[in-house]
C-alpha cells in the first residue's frame, strides 16, 4: 500500500499519466488532499469512478492519523495530540497558537512535528530521549500530523502558519523522510506553506546540517547547544563527540553562509547546570561576533531531576550575553502544564 500523501506533485503526475489519463487528474487529487482532508479515494468525487477504482487496485490509500487522546492547555493556545499512524505506531503532535497583533487578524498556529517515535541522542534532560529511540517516520505520517491540524483550524476558520521539527525525534537522523516531508507541504501544488516559516531544530549532527545547507531551501536551523564547552555538553548530551562544540558552531558558520539565513542556538537552562554566570561568560566568547541568535529556554519539567532558574538568574544570563553583543531572547514556553512543550514529549505520557 502506497499512500498518496507519500507523493510529490511531480510523481502524482507520473502516476496518473502512467495510469492512461491526463495531466491535470493529478491536481484533483492534490487539490482534494491539502485542502479538503478526505479519508479514503472515494472522497475525491470528482475524479472518474474508474480512477479511483484504478488506484485502489494498484494499492493506493489515503492515509490519515487517527486521534486517541486531546489535551488542551488552559488558556486554550496549546493542543497536544497523540496521534495513531497507520503503521500502529503512536506520536505526539502539538500546536501553539499565538494571539495576532491585528484585531480580529488569525492567530499565528505553529504545528511543533515529530520525525520519530522515541529518540537516540539521549539527552539526560528530555522526556523523549530518555524513553529511547522505537522507530523513523515515514514521510507520509510526517505529513499526516500537519494535516491533521490543518483539518482542525480549517473548522475554525484559522490556518497553519508555520513549522517546527522540534517534536519527538532528532531530524536529522531521518533525514531523507523530513526533507520529503518538507517538499510536499512547501510545493506550490502541495500544502503550500512558504519556506520561511518552518524551523528544522537538531542536537547539532554536522552531517546533516552539511546536506541541509545544499538543498537550496529556505528554512530556518536550531541548533540545541546547551553548553558552551565539550564537557559539560556530553554529560547533557551523551552521544555528542567529543569537539562537538567546535564541530557545531563551525557547521552552523556553514549554513549561514550557504543560505543568508541566521542560525539560532538553543540553550537549555538548567539550576546549577549550565546557567552561572561563569557559564555565560564563557558562552558570550564562544559566540560573539558571529552573527547568531541565541534562544534560552528555562528548563521544563521532564522524567529528569533537573530544576528551572529562578527569573533572576534567568535573566542575569541573558543579560550577559547582551552585554557581550550577543543577540539573546528567553523563550515563552507554552503548553508546559500538559506536557507539551520543549523536551516533553513522549508517547506514554500523555497528559
Amino acid at each position: 500500500m502506497t499512500d498518496l500523501y507519500r507523493l510529490l506533485p511531480e510523481e502524482m503526475e507520473q502516476l496518473v499519466i502512467g495510469m492512461g489519463y491526463p495531466r491535470y487528474r493529478a491536481d484533483q487529487i492534490l487539490l482534494p488532499l491539502y485542502y479538503k482532508f478526505p479519508k479514503d479515494i472515494n472522497d475525491i468525487p470528482q475524479l472518474p469512478k474508474k480512477l479511483r477504482a484504478d488506484l485502489t487496485e494498484a494499492g493506493y490509500t489515503i492515509g490519515s492519523a487517527k486521534e486517541t487522546h486531546r489535551v488542551v492547555s488552559e488558556d486554550g493556545e496549546t493542543t497536544k495530540l497523540l496521534l495513531n499512524l497507520n503503521d500502529n505506531n503512536a506520536v505526539e503532535t502539538v500546536l501553539m497558537q499565538y494571539p495576532s497583533s491585528k484585531i480580529g487578524g488569525h492567530p499565528r498556529s505553529t504545528i511543533c512535528v515529530s520525525t520519530q517515535i522515541g529518540c537516540a541522542m539521549g539527552c539526560v534532560f528530555c522526556a523523549t530521549g530518555q524513553m529511547g529511540f522505537k522507530t523513523n517516520l515515514a514521510a507520509e505520517h510526517i505529513v499526516s500530523q500537519v494535516i491533521h491540524f490543518a483539518e482542525i483550524l480549517e473548522k475554525r476558520g484559522e490556518h497553519v502558519t508555520n513549522l517546527v521539527f522540534m517534536g519527538m525525534g532528532e531530524p536529522m537522523a531521518n533525514y531523507d523522510e523530513m526533507i520529503r516531508a518538507i517538499r510536499i507541504l512547501t510545493h506550490d501544488r502541495g500544502f503550500g506553506l512558504g519556506q520561511r516559516h518552518i524551523t528544522i531544530s537538531t542536537i547539532g549532527i554536522v552531517s546533516g546540517i552539511d546536506k541541509l545547507a545544499e538543498e537550496n531551501l529556505q528554512i530556518g536551523l536550531a541548533i540545541s547547544l546547551h553548553s558552551p564547552n565539550n564537557t559539560l555538553r556530553r554529560e547533557l548530551v551523551p552521544t555528542a563527540g567529543p569537539n562537538s562544540v567546535e564541530d557545531i558552531i563551525a557547521a552552523g558558520r556553514h549554513y549561514f553562509k550557504k543560505t543568508g539565513r541566521r542560525v539560532t542556538f538553543e540553550y537549555a537552562l538548567m539550576e546549577g547546570i549550565n546557567d552561572s554566570p561563569e557559564i555565560a561568560q564563557e558562552l558570550s566568547r564562544l559566540l560573539k561576533g558571529n552573527g547568531s541568535h541565541v534562544n534560552l529556554i528555562p528548563i521544563n519539567p521532564t522524567a529528569g531531576d533537573f530544576r528551572r532558574p529562578s527569573k533572576t538568574r534567568v535573566l542575569k544570563f541573558e543579560q550577559i550575553l547582551s552585554n557581550a553583543g550577543i543577540n539573546c531572547t528567553i523563550r515563552v514556553e507554552k503548553g508546559t502544564e500538559i506536557s507539551a512543550a520543549c523536551g516533553q514529549l513522549r508517547t506514554d505520557i500523555v497528559g
